[in-house]
């Protein structure tokens, strides 16, 4: 029987995390000037609020985006600079600036937040018409950059930032910082932390050095923002604090959904509500997207299935018209549930769109560069992509996906495999629920720990949820009885079984009493 672990051992584990964090404290994150060309663009924006030039922002329809769009927007309202905005529709204009957005403005700077480095042809139109274009981004660069007046990206190889892997956002949020510098303005740019900390999870940044201390701090603002969007949030699903999770599962979906189902203006007018009563009226429309994205997710992700070959190292599926807005969340549930990296194409008019999310070691975006002759364009990091491909290229690129990743090891495959170890069922209490707490946010790089528990018995078994779909357990060991809940159980555990588990504690706070329940991520085996 392997050796249980103890909680000091948990917490020991869990601390070795960030024991190379060079940033612990707000104090101590990069300067804006290490951002190569923040001083070009922020003199050029500068220039333009004096001279009242037009300037026009140009977004993104997910939660990094409409969150980097938010930031800047606020910063010129708050300071009276007249501006336009567009955030691309999905459907409609596709990712990013592209020469159709520029053809809408009639302005003398564009400035993107979250996306631009990829517009090649954009740039160009933007200099043949004496547009001075300023990209702010953060995804992987190109072969070939855009020739824009400033290129605002950590990625860069002559940039000397150190942290690269942060999001969009927080390339947005520098710039203010660079611009109230040039401005020579009082402005507390920590106002921004509440959405900052949106933006840095729920674009799956690494949760260590400046983004753990940003996010940290951003979950304290979030609970104490005067943002009228926060607080009808509190209200309308009647939470007193908001935490990590809340973020992961209930803020950053809900940002989501207006672009993956119609389009992220709604979010992004959401998040700049001026009273509690405009932003709950809001925030009714977008929980009304949420749930039918939840049901076109749940058709999408079972009209995928017979897509997944145990003998393959990657999940590679397609249809005509599957919705463009959910085949990202598809290929991550596809990938999270089968161990594999997973890329999902929706098809129309000759062409398929599709998102990938990698998985353990592997890196997406550099296996879907191997296959850069077939395609029509790609973008991202190592954990997400987008890709688009003419269809008769599809089953070619199928195949040649399939053949490189069989080198993949199962240890690639399962590399942030979080298990912590085994443990017993009288560990299980108020004591390492706090342990585990003082170690949050979870995220990359720091994932939230599971734990397994073997052989303990099934009290009582009872479905719940709107179809029967959740399986809610009280296991017992001894004197000691825990509360689980299966979500979208796979295996069935009934009263008097036996069985061993894959878990992580969460709180359970009902009525003001404290426990910790057990979400079991699979039921490993039945005895």
């Amino acid at each position: 029987m392997a050796r249980l672990l103890s909680k000091e051992e948990i917490k020991r584990i869990l601390q070795s995390r960030f024991e190379n964090d060079e940033c612990t404290r707000l104090n101590e994150i990069p300067k804006p000037s290490s951002l190569k060309d923040i001083a070009k663009a922020s003199k050029r924006i500068a220039d333009a609020m004096r001279d009242h030039e037009r300037i026009a922002i140009v977004g993104d329809y997910d939660v990094d985006g409409v969150i980097s769009s938010v930031i800047l927007s606020q910063f010129f309202d708050d300071l009276g600079v007249d501006y336009s905005l567009i955030i691309p529709n999905r459907f409609t204009d596709g990712y990013g600036l592209n020469p159709e957005i520029v053809a809408k403005l009639d302005v003398h700077v564009i400035i993107t937040v979250d996306n631009g480095i990829s517009a090649i042809e954009a740039a160009q139109i933007c200099k043949e018409q004496g547009i001075d274009l300023i990209i702010t981004d953060h995804h992987s660069i190109p072969s070939v950059l855009p020739d824009a007046y400033a290129i605002v990206n950590p990625k860069q190889e002559d940039c000397a930032f150190p942290h690269c892997e942060i999001c969009g956002a927080q390339v947005a949020w520098y710039l203010v910082a660079a611009l109230k510098e040039e401005l020579g303005v009082d402005y507390n740019l920590s106002n921004f932390l509440d959405l900052l900390c949106i933006a840095i999870m729920a674009d799956m940044m690494e949760l260590v050095g400046m983004n753990r201390v940003m996010v940290k701090k951003g979950i304290v603002e979030l609970n104490h923002s005067k943002r009228a969007a926060f607080e009808a949030i509190k209200q309308y699903f009647g939470k007193k604090t908001l935490e990590g999770d809340d973020i992961s599962f209930l803020i950053g979906p809900l940002i989501n959904s207006s672009g993956r189902m119609e389009d992220a203006i709604f979010s992004y007018e959401f998040l700049k509500s001026k009273n509690v009563d405009d932003a709950l009226q809001k925030l009714d429309y977008i929980v009304s997207l949420n749930e039918a994205r939840k049901e076109e997710e749940r058709l999408l992700f079972e009209s995928t299935l017979p897509y997944v070959k145990e003998n393959e190292n990657i999940i590679v599926a397609w249809g005509e018209e599957w919705h463009e807005g959910i085949v990202g969340i598809v290929a991550s549930r596809l990938s999270k549930r089968f161990k594999k990296p997973a890329i999902v194409f929706s098809i129309k008019d000759e062409k398929a769109k599709g998102s990938a999310r990698g998985i353990g070691d592997v890196d997406i975006l550099e296996l879907i560069r191997s296959q850069e002759p077939l395609l029509l364009g790609f973008g991202g990091h190592k954990g997400a992509a987008g890709v688009s491909i003419e269809i008769k290229h599809l089953e070619q690129f199928r195949i040649n996906l399939v053949e490189a990743s069989s080198q993949f090891t199962q240890e690639a495959l399962e590399a942030d495999n979080d298990l912590l170890g085994e443990i017993s069922a009288d560990q299980i209490d108020f004591e390492l629920l706090e342990i585990l707490e003082n170690q949050e946010p979870y995220g990359q790089k720091n994932p939230k720990p599971s734990f397994l528990l073997r052989n303990i018995a099934v009290k009582v078994d009872r479905l719940i949820g709107k179809d029967g779909q959740h399986l809610k357990l009280i296991l017992q060991e001894g004197s000691n009885a825990l509360e689980a809940l299966f979500f979208n159980y796979d295996i069935k555990a009934k009263q008097g079984d036996r069985i061993d588990i894959l878990f992580t504690v969460s709180r359970n706070d009902y009525r003001g009493l404290v426990t910790p329940q057990l979400l079991i991520k699979q039921i490993v085996k039945k005895y």
